[in-house]
């Protein structure tokens, strides 16, 4: 979720009904199992531990649409597809436990799941604590008002401005070191879920929101009378599945799932169902 990483009529009504995620550094409460619609069947050796149990645990941030989001009280999205997919490719079914962001690698850590996928952007410091399978690669964008009152195209029109982000992320780690390079600061306003960042935008407590560009286009296309582009996606970055570094066998186990779901076109018909085709990776 440029992390520190894809129902709704409006972007108020998303921030009414999504629930429990964001930049809480509690696990949420709601769970919720699921299996894949389409694509192979088990053909992955999963790890004994997984086997065993019937299910491959995943900590999601649940409010980062079209990524991970509720409809009604059931997960959607492109990563609960994938996630889906890669688990009934080891033979049993995926859970998806709504973590909070800034809480969710320590979630991984105290094995309250088996992985994280959570458009999770794949950086050097969070190589230290955990291992990565990249699937997507993303840009990151800037959502401003409906005709772009405040002319901002990039980091340097958000000089003495206000950004919004969900706490927690790469983009706003992004954004921190960017506003030391301007000769104003930016006002980097942090928020618990990514849902509410961007509504801060619509209720003008903000300039702008800065987020994963598939999120980002998500929500203009959900309320285009109030939200446009602020100029083009900028600082890609590999988006991974992450798990523990001593967990050898799941992360041979899920890179096996990803590269085999390139290869026969599940990825592919999974991102376009998401329109996130243009985040697929070279392979």
């Amino acid at each position: 979720m440029i992390p520190s990483k894809l129902k709704i009529v409006a972007l108020l009504a998303i921030s009414a009904t999504l629930t429990g995620c964001g930049g809480s550094s509690k696990s949420s409460s709601s769970t919720a199992t699921t299996t894949a619609a389409g694509g192979g069947g088990s053909a992955i050796q999963a790890p004994a531990s997984v086997k065993s149990a019937g299910s491959l645990v995943f900590c999601s941030d649940i409010s980062y649409p079209p990524e991970e989001f509720y409809k009604g009280s059931t997960p959607v999205g492109s990563d609960i597809d994938i996630g889906a997919e890669i688990a009934k490719r080891m033979g049993v079914k995926a859970q998806f436990d709504n973590t909070g962001f800034d809480g969710i690698i320590p979630a991984l850590q105290g094995k309250k799941c088996d992985a994280i996928i959570s458009g999770m952007n794949d950086t050097p410091a969070r190589q230290k604590q955990v291992a990565f399978v990249d699937y997507i690669n993303v840009g990151q964008s800037f959502m401003v008002k409906k005709g772009n009152p405040e002319g901002i195209k990039g980091v340097p029109d958000l000089a003495g401005k206000s950004a919004s982000v969900e706490v927690g992320t790469t983009n706003k780690d992004y954004l921190d070191q960017q506003s030391k390079k301007l000769p104003k600061p930016i006002d980097v306003v942090t928020f618990p879920k990514d849902t509410d960042a961007a509504n801060a935008l619509k209720t003008g407590k903000v300039d702008a929101y800065f987020g994963d560009a598939p999120v980002v286009a998500y929500y203009v296309k959900q309320d285009p009378a109030s939200f446009t582009f602020g100029g083009s996606p900028i600082n890609p970055i590999a988006v991974g599945i992450a798990i523990r570094k001593s967990d050898t066998e799941l992360q041979t186990a899920v890179k096996a799932a990803v590269d085999a779901m390139y290869s026969d076109g599940t990825m592919a018909k999974i991102l376009g169902k998401w329109q996130l085709s243009s985040t697929a990776m070279k392979k």
